[in-house]
């Protein structure tokens, strides 16, 4: 019966090749019909190798067990519709009973084997499972990091705006170590433009607005950069730059970040200096030069720029003063002439105090010598008359037997 079937369906593609060919022979349809034709020969000169009738996956029956079954149309057959809606059966559970025992009998004790090599099959699953909870796996390769760090740029790259951006970023719902991942990276994607945009200003800002984490983050990240500054080329330090200028006159992240900062001869270099620049040249042009100057000599943050206003030597005083003078920024730096040109009077009056308590100590210390000197000059005075005494007392009795010896 299956050689039949097998023989009828040759037939049939055969025909069905045999007009095709007639087709093409005819020469009435366009090229594009034509080549599909070929094509179409093609595949049947590998015998269909790219398309079997029956996938492997699905080949599960052996050959000599596949029985054919072969349904005519003109045939009539009861359909059964009423398979086709679920109806509960009564007898359920006596169902159950006896298809047990039918299969108790046609599979013999497979079924019990299949039940202990189930449970064993459990067992090693759970086995697994707990090994693989206790093993600790650690990515050397940071092969999620970089998956991490491609699915922001390309965020990034295909947001229209900052807003869209900043919407599909927190969507992804980033684990708290990973946070500071997506800091660096819209830093270093803003570092790659050829000008900076306002756009990562924005982007940054609205990220330290919603979570207070990111705004710790960047205050690392600005500390990080001023210390690795000089391995910037200088577009990338200009927007890096006003990256963290357009933060901080939107007090998106508190000006205490510029502890770090030092501006004297010895801790700066030529990259550094002019991140300073550019940074307070950003900040003047936004917010104006009486404004900056009210909020650097705010009292609770003047110990933050120490630093950069420093007082402590009169030679790193003179080099800040020069150099904001020399960027245009001279105003910034009043308080810092008035005190330079005090330090003198400041410094003598010093050297006086210390002079004047010197002189005490010294005094106080020569009076307590000259207070000893005269205890002890009384003391031996003392014992002079004392030996002096007693020697009169020893010379007195002789005089008076003289005298005893006179009157006799």
């Amino acid at each position: 019966m299956r050689s039949e079937v097998g023989r009828s369906q040759l037939t049939e593609v055969h025909l069905i090749f045999e007009r095709l060919r007639h087709i093409l022979h005819e020469a009435k349809i366009d090229k594009r019909i034509q080549y599909m034709i070929d094509v179409i020969f093609a595949v049947r000169k590998d015998k269909f190798k790219d398309h079997p009738s029956v996938l492997a996956e699905l080949d599960l029956v052996e050959e000599s067990e596949q029985v054919t079954h072969v349904l005519e149309i003109e045939d009539s057959e009861t359909t059964e519709d009423q398979l086709d809606v679920f109806s509960p059966d009564p007898d359920y559970i006596q169902n159950e009973e006896k298809y047990k025992i039918i299969r108790a009998d046609i599979l013999g004790d497979e079924e019990s084997g299949g039940g202990s090599s189930s449970d064993d099959d459990d067992e090693s699953d759970e086995e697994e499972e707990d090994a693989a909870k206790e093993t600790l796996i650690i990515d050397e390769t940071q092969t999620n990091l970089t998956e991490l760090r491609r699915t922001i740029y390309l965020t990034i790259m295909s947001s229209l705006d900052f807003e869209e951006c900043a919407h599909k970023l927190l969507k992804m719902n980033f684990q708290p170590t990973q946070e500071r991942e997506v800091c660096n990276m819209l830093i270093e994607c803003c570092s790659q433009e050829r000008s900076y945009l306002r756009f990562y200003g924005l982007l940054a800002q609205r990220f330290c607005q919603v979570n207070k984490s990111y705004e710790e983050h960047f205050c690392e990240c600005f500390q990080e950069q001023y210390d690795t500054i000089h391995r910037l080329e200088t577009n990338k330090l200009r927007n890096v730059s006003k990256l963290f200028g357009h933060l901080l006159l939107t007090d998106a992240i508190p000006w205490t970040c510029m502890v770090c900062i030092h501006l004297n001869e010895d801790e700066t270099t030529s990259s550094s200096r002019i991140f300073i620049k550019i940074l307070f040249q950003e900040l003047a042009e936004f917010m104006g030069l009486p404004r900056l100057n009210e909020r650097l000599k705010d009292a609770t943050l003047t110990a933050y720029f120490e630093g950069l206003l420093p007082r402590d030597n009169p030679r790193n005083t003179r080099f800040s003063i020069n150099f904001f003078t020399s960027i245009g920024l001279g105003g910034l730096t009043d308080d810092l002439r008035e005190h330079l040109k005090n330090a003198p009077k400041m410094i003598m009056t010093q050297q006086r105090h210390d002079v004047d308590s010197s002189d005490s100590s010294s005094e106080s210390s020569s009076s307590d010598s000259s207070s000893d000197s005269s205890s002890e000059s009384e003391k031996e005075e003392k014992s002079r008359r004392k030996t002096s005494e007693s020697r009169r007392r020893r010379a007195s009795p002789p005089r008076e037997r003289r005298r005893d010896d006179r009157r006799g």
